[in-house]
């Protein structure tokens, strides 16, 4: 295959559907606007409303007077697409290449790992952004693992939020390690799903795991959500492929375009951990 036979459009779709599977934070983000932007410096409104007074009416008001209409509260945030990865790589022959064993299938999935892990580690980020669960990071252990998820999924619940609904938390091997030690030992109907390392329960919280999650020194910032705090758009992947003239291989060069923040504050907290 010459470079002049390479078609944009088929690897981009490849390097779309690798996201899709390698990601774990912007799984769980809201990703309904993604639509609305196309372009590098585009920007959402998001429109959020506020609730409607609920009031009393008497049954002794006869007439059935009530006060005049209230003006509810809107709130609106803006979602600036400002992120870009890109990518810039040649390969000698790749005629010669790709007979022997499908090199260009290879680094597509390279390509579209390594873009799907700076994507995740970006909303990973967002939590160093969310409001902590403690003042101050705590050491969490086996003995507590279960008393901080508890207190994590209280606050939310202060917040309004219907944990049944649809809550996730995403943790790292090393707090889910802790978690499984203490949840196993005390579950009756749910350790076989534990065992899988990957994905577990705790109550109606769908439990995550990932190596993105943020750092800063010896604290990591675990994030406890429901699916609409984070917005996250990934309007636009292109690829092309060229021919350097300094030398002898065909090329590939492409870029994604992306962001996300938090758009619903009351729904996420970040459970700010160290380990003993």
């Amino acid at each position: 295959m010459a470079y002049e036979n390479f078609i944009p459009s088929v690897w981009s779709e490849a390097i779309n559907r690798g996201l899709e599977r390698a990601c774990v934070f912007v799984q769980d983000c809201n990703r309904q606007y993604e639509g609305d932007v196309s372009e590098m410096g585009d920007s959402v409104h998001i429109l959020g409303v506020g609730r409607p007074s609920i009031k009393t009416l008497s049954r002794e008001n006869a007439n059935g007077v009530i006060d005049g209409a209230e003006e509810v509260a809107d709130s609106s945030v803006i979602l600036n697409i400002n992120q870009i990865r890109y990518f810039n790589y040649k390969v000698g022959d790749i005629d010669k290449a790709q007979a022997v064993g499908g090199l260009m299938d290879a680094l597509s999935e390279e390509t579209s790992e390594g873009i799907a892990n700076a994507m995740d580690t970006y909303v990973a980020g967002l939590a160093t952004q969310a409001t902590p669960l403690y003042e101050n990071a705590v050491v969490v252990t086996k003995d507590n693992v279960l008393d901080i998820l508890d207190d994590a999924i209280e606050k939310l619940q202060e917040n309004d939020v219907n944990i049944a609904s649809g809550v996730s938390i995403t943790i790292s091997p090393k707090f889910y390690k802790l978690f499984k030690k203490a949840y196993i030992g005390a579950d009756t109907d749910n350790s076989e799903f534990l065992k899988n390392g990957i994905v577990a329960r705790y109550g109606s919280v769908l439990i995550r795991m990932s190596n993105n999650v943020a750092r800063s020194d010896d604290t990591e910032h675990i994030m406890i959500r429901t699916k609409r705090a984070i917005a996250f758009v990934n309007p636009l992947t292109h690829t092309e492929a060229y021919r350097p003239e300094n030398s002898f291989a065909d090329a590939v060069k492409g870029f994604v375009l992306f962001d996300g923040k938090i758009v619903r504050p009351t729904e996420i907290i970040s459970i700010n951990v160290k380990y003993a």
